[in-house]
């Protein structure tokens, strides 16, 4: 069984990582992300590192263990590095902008669907490439789901928008009778 939660979180410099009751805060600059754990796990910062400790010996007390480690991870990794996803556009005529605060996207439908890009997240164009960025790992995610969602790749010819790293799976078109 994995045990990711008994891995310390080492800070890098320039980030400044604060314990008050249940709530863990990261915060580099103005930038500042907030975990809320809820009493569930312990936690402890000492020598440069982020400790979490686990409440009991239950199975969800070691789930807990985990996932507020990874999310702790992911706070500081999101202020450090950064998170990306990529989106690939494909199909004849289907094209995207970014227009100020909403990207527009036109692909194959009646009318241009205009995506209102969250605050706190970079969103940039390049021909037919779509690159979302931010701090977040999941409101990246969740960003790039929604734009991948206006118009799943079809499995014919690959029309769509699909991430830059997906493979879709074609099938034969229809064959004629003999």
């Amino acid at each position: 069984m994995s045990r990711i939660g008994k891995k310390p979180i080492a800070i890098p410099a320039g980030i400044e990582v604060t314990v008050n009751g249940s709530i863990i805060s990261v915060k580099k600059g103005n930038n500042v992300s907030t975990i809320e754990t809820h009493g569930r796990v312990g936690i402890e910062i000492a020598d440069g590192q982020v400790v979490l400790t686990r409440n009991g010996e239950t199975k969800e007390s070691s789930a807990f263990w985990g996932t507020y480690r990874a999310l702790t991870a992911n706070a500081i990794n999101g202020l450090t590095v950064g998170f990306s996803k990529s989106l690939e556009i494909n199909g004849v005529g289907y094209r995207a902008a970014v227009k100020g605060e909403v990207l527009e996207l036109q692909l194959g439908y009646s009318h241009p669907i205009n995506y209102e890009i969250p605050a706190g997240l970079e969103v940039t164009v390049e021909k037919n490439l779509i690159h979302v960025k931010g701090a977040d790992k999941q409101q990246v995610g969740q960003a790039a789901a929604i734009i991948r969602g206006f118009r799943k790749p079809e499995p014919y010819k690959g029309k769509g928008v699909k991430y830059t790293d997906e493979k879709i799976i074609r099938k034969a078109g229809k064959t004629s009778k003999k």
